[in-house]
């Protein structure tokens, strides 16, 4: 009996030291509420919703802009370009404040949120790809699976965060909103989203996109890849959007399974 107890136990440890098999990540798909007007000259780096009113810069060096835009109609209400020598990327709103980076010149620029006019730069290593924020702090991507935390005032970074689906790191991860706790992030090249917690950096979700700019609507050598989320806490409206698309779609989450 002492034997066979004994022998119970080892296989229980060896049971319990054994890694327990990872619970699959949870999928969503979508459902479309409407479609807007987006202007297919938008090389979409960065975007976000505030006040009733879309931010968008665009890339590209020579072409890059920031934008403010009228949501129904489409409509370019103030622009600026950037300097030719830049390739715009992610911006973020800071209180009267709107923080944009730039993609290998490893410089991004600080304006006034209300006329665009510039009050300053700041820098940082590596590229940048994406900004969004907390209400704490700023949260920029810049290609690679890790999300890098910057003081907004400073604009410092305080901190990096590697994001990872199962223990598998995530890269690429590229424009990126604040939803309701979590940070999604296009990741670039493909049609998902991934919906990440903050505090540990896991996938908690993946979002497929796919078919949701039909075939019929892009335009060969011209249309590019899903790149823009914005969110509208007040009315808990998601929109997204693609590189040189001619649609801007709020959608809501559709759970599909897990993978």
């Amino acid at each position: 009996m002492k034997r066979l107890i004994l022998a119970l136990l080892s296989v229980l440890a060896l049971a319990a030291a054994q890694p327990s098999a990872a619970a699959p990540t949870p999928q969503y798909g979508y459902h479309v509420v409407h479609a807007y007007p987006h202007d297919t000259g938008a090389f979409t780096e960065g975007l976000f919703y505030l006040d009733g009113y879309l931010y968008e810069s665009t890339g590209l060096e020579q072409h890059s802009t920031l934008r403010k835009e009228d949501l129904a109609t489409g409509q370019v209400l103030q622009q600026i370009s950037i300097a030719p020598q830049y390739f715009g990327e992610g911006i973020v709103a800071w209180g009267h404040k709107l923080v944009e980076l730039t993609w290998q010149s490893h410089v991004g620029f600080v304006y006034d949120l209300a006329t665009f006019q510039k009050q300053g730069e700041f820098h940082y290593p590596g590229e940048g790809w994406a900004l969004t924020q907390d209400g704490h702090r700023l949260i920029m991507s810049d290609g690679t699976a890790e999300l890098r935390f910057l003081n907004p005032i400073t604009l410092k970074e305080e901190g990096r965060l590697k994001v990872t689906d199962n223990g598998h790191p995530v890269a690429n991860l590229n424009e990126l909103e604040w939803v309701k706790g979590e940070v999604y992030a296009n990741i670039w090249q493909t049609d998902r989203i991934a919906r990440i917690d903050p505090k540990t950096g896991h996938v908690v979700g993946w979002i497929d996109l796919s078919g949701i700019l039909p075939n019929g609507e892009r335009t060969p050598g011209q249309t590019d890849v899903l790149n823009g989320i914005a969110y509208d806490a007040q009315h808990d409206r998601l929109f997204v959007t693609g590189k040189m698309w001619p649609k801007l779609y709020e959608i809501t989450l559709v759970k599909t399974g897990a993978h």
